[in-house]
């Protein structure tokens, strides 16, 4: 149950906000300043590329290194193959995890590490094999960790993670917090637009930042929930299943990122697919249990006792749709033909950057109030 009261009683969210995850998101922007002068410290501008790799593997653990991934692959289109290398082991736990490099990598080859943690024996072991294999190695990760300390053994470049210290007493609000992605992925930003893979100089992640601010203003927890994007998306979500259907190249990762700090910061699952294909893939759940209004038991029962069942609810995030080409008006009426209830997030005009990191914010500010007025996720 949402207990949608405390989505404006601001002193009351922030007592119950333990993990700083309120004070993450609106801390977003600036994390982007201060990664981004923590990659110019470490030489990152200096750079003078060779040309560019023959494909980039990014390894990591949790959400905030898969959103990276993610959002990298989509930011470099066909210009250069992108694979995450997944971690494999008994546990989750930074000492259980461990990571391979693909067979036919080599000296043209770029590895790239993101970890909030900085300790995974895995990564250093990672680091030291793509060193024997030629491979450029460059690590964002927390100053001073084993795994910095192993990359710079390796002749490897590393960049001192922006750090806030409240994520410090909970891994769970370091990894999937929003504070984290922004601290991994600036960086690496702008190491990949050295190398000419994309686009994301300077003055670009700068007006990132200010776009992260103007959201964080709109999103923050002073703003009731009428006027407030994130506090709308989180009290229409109460009770739902989210369907979240994206459209452009960068709404696909904020999506994706969407679902999974749903799951982790909320406790609330949630499916995330690409239009036009989300609506083969997804199109039965408006019509099953899952409908809106779907009760196939007897209507009189007593449902006092009960939690609420579960139903559709379609979360479309839009972004720039490939060739002026557009599913949004299909999927409106497909969701509206089963009576179902349908969200809409679209970006003000910018960059590719700036539109991708507004989505992001929006969401991430949802995922953070659904967590805080929850029963049971406080």
């Amino acid at each position: 149950m949402l207990d949608e009261s405390l989505l404006d009683a601001p002193e009351a969210l922030a007592r119950a906000d333990r993990r700083g995850l309120l004070r993450g998101a609106a801390e977003a922007g600036a994390r982007v300043r201060t990664a981004a002068r923590h990659a110019t410290e470490a030489g990152l501008g200096d750079i003078k590329p060779d040309g560019r790799p023959r494909a980039v593997l990014i390894a990591g653990p949790g959400t905030a290194a898969n959103g990276v991934a993610d959002l990298i692959a989509a930011l470099a289109g066909a210009s250069c193959p992108v694979s995450r290398l997944h971690p494999t082991g008994v546990a989750p736990a930074a000492g259980a995890l461990r990571w391979a490099l693909p067979g036919w990598a080599g000296s043209v080859d770029l590895l790239l590490i993101a970890t909030t943690n900085g300790s995974e024996p895995g990564l250093a072991v990672l680091a030291e094999q793509a060193y024997r294999r030629g491979c450029t190695v460059v690590a964002v990760a927390p100053q001073r960790s084993p795994l910095s300390e192993e990359v710079s053994a390796v002749h490897g470049l590393v960049v001192p993670m922006a750090t806030a210290p409240f994520e410090e007493y909970d891994e769970t609000a370091a990894s999937a917090g929003p504070g984290a992605l922004w601290a991994l992925l600036t960086p690496l930003l702008l190491l990949l637009d050295r190398v000419g893979l994309l686009s994301a100089p300077p003055e670009a992640l700068q007006r990132v930042a200010d776009r992260l601010d103007r959201t964080a203003e709109r999103c923050g927890p002073a703003i009731a929930t009428y006027g407030n994007p994130a506090k709308t998306l989180a009290a229409e979500l109460a009770d739902s299943l989210p369907l979240i259907w994206t459209e452009g190249d960068g709404a696909g990762p904020a999506g994706r990122r969407f679902a999974a700090v749903l799951a982790e910061l909320a406790g609330r699952p949630a499916l995330a697919a690409e239009l036009p294909q989300a609506l083969p893939a997804h199109g039965v759940l408006l019509s099953g249990v899952y409908a809106a209004g779907a009760d196939p038991d007897d209507f009189f029962r007593d449902r006092v006792d009960e939690s609420q069942a579960l139903h559709a609810r379609v979360v479309l995030l839009r972004d720039r749709p490939a060739g002026g080409l557009t599913a949004a008006p299909a999927a409106r009426e497909l969701a509206l033909s089963h009576d179902t209830a349908i969200s809409e997030l679209e970006p003000e005009e910018g960059s590719e950057l700036e539109s991708l990191a507004e989505l992001l914010a929006v969401t991430d500010f949802a995922a953070v109030y659904l967590s805080l007025a929850s029963a049971g996720h406080a």
